[in-house]
């Protein structure tokens, strides 16, 4: 098993300094104590503690704030239009971003922000994972300001925060295909200890029982978001004795993998709707009805909350709701069987 990779968090607690002092030792400011100077090298030579030159370089160019963003995955398109309408606020302000993909690993995203603030990156915009983030404390105690996008970190209530509806979005979905009949309507979610995630499976549950109808477990899969592995559950639920006539599926990628499942699957097609636009979705037949929202101004108000905290760091705060609709396109308008 490989070594894990020393943080700068480690060799603050190592040296016995502040992690703002093992920042400043790193990227060589002046005016730090000689004697703190030596045992924070000290401790970077013992615990092998390693920075990224290039990227330091960049983070200390000249006076152009630089902003991190730390999300789950650049190759989803939800990541990568987040990405861009970031970078697009953050231009507003003329800043620079610098992003990397954690790719649901807790561990690779400690080291994501990690670097970014040894880097002298001090604002973040975090997709948190799930799992306790209270090591970030240090972190904020050392001077990093963070926005946390989709999530709330668990471990961290009292930060600035931007959120969809995400449980509302949920119902909004479910009751759409309760209103052309349905009532099997399967569940098929990702990672469920994931705040957002686990808000639009209640939603599901709550339009269910608010209609009178039993949540079936066995309809309910969860922890799946690759689109291969929804191809496979879609496909097992639909060879079921009583198989479900519709589906609410919690993301993007999910609906991808559904679409590849109908495309396999000889019997009549059930409807469905998912939980976030995506490019493709007008261009099937029917269309992929969807719970949407904008993404540039989820993006916009993570970017103008982060320099409210600059300019204010005492300030108390915030959480702002980004509104969602339901987008009809043919895909959840679809009725059940006739038997």
């Amino acid at each position: 098993m490989s070594r894990r990779r020393a943080t700068m968090a480690d060799v603050a607690r190592h040296a016995g300094v502040s992690l703002k002092t093992v920042s400043r030792v790193v990227n060589q400011e002046p005016h730090v104590r000689q004697d703190l100077v030596r045992r924070v090298q000290a401790s970077i030579t013992e615990l092998g503690f390693r920075r990224n030159e290039a990227a330091s370089r960049l983070a200390r160019g000249g006076s152009v704030l630089t902003l991190g963003l730390v999300i789950e995955n650049i190759s989803n398109e939800f990541y990568s239009r987040l990405a861009k309408a970031v970078e697009t606020a953050a231009a507003a302000h003329e800043a620079l971003v610098v992003f990397g993909s954690y790719e649901e690993q807790p561990e690779r995203e400690v080291m994501l922000v990690d670097t970014m603030y040894g880097r002298g990156v001090d604002a973040m915009v975090i997709v948190p994972t799930a799992g306790d983030h209270g090591w970030l404390k240090e972190y904020m105690a050392g001077g990093l300001t963070a926005v946390y996008v989709d999530r709330v970190p668990e471990g961290l209530p009292d930060v600035d925060a931007v959120l969809l509806d995400a449980e509302a979005g949920g119902r909004m979905a479910t009751e759409h295909l309760l209103a052309y009949g349905h009532r099997r309507i399967a569940l098929i979610s990702d990672n469920d200890p994931l705040s957002s995630v686990h808000a639009r499976a209640e939603g599901y549950r709550a339009a269910l029982r608010a209609a009178g109808v039993e949540v079936d477990p066995v309809l309910c899969v969860t922890g799946v978001f690759e689109p291969w592995r929804v191809q496979q559950e879609v496909l097992r639920l639909l060879a079921l004795p009583e198989p479900p006539t519709a589906f609410f599926v919690t993301n993007n990628r999910a609906a991808i993998g559904l679409l590849q499942a109908l495309r396999d699957h000889p019997g009549p097609a059930p409807a469905f709707v998912g939980f976030d636009d995506f490019e493709m979705a007008e261009v099937f037949r029917p269309g992929v009805t969807v719970v949407r929202y904008d993404i540039a101004r989820l993006a916009g108000a993570a970017v103008e909350l982060l320099f409210a905290r600059l300019r204010d760091p005492s300030r108390p705060s915030r959480r702002v709701s980004v509104p969602i609709e339901l987008v009809v396109r043919g895909s959840g308008e679809i009725p059940p069987p006739t038997r």
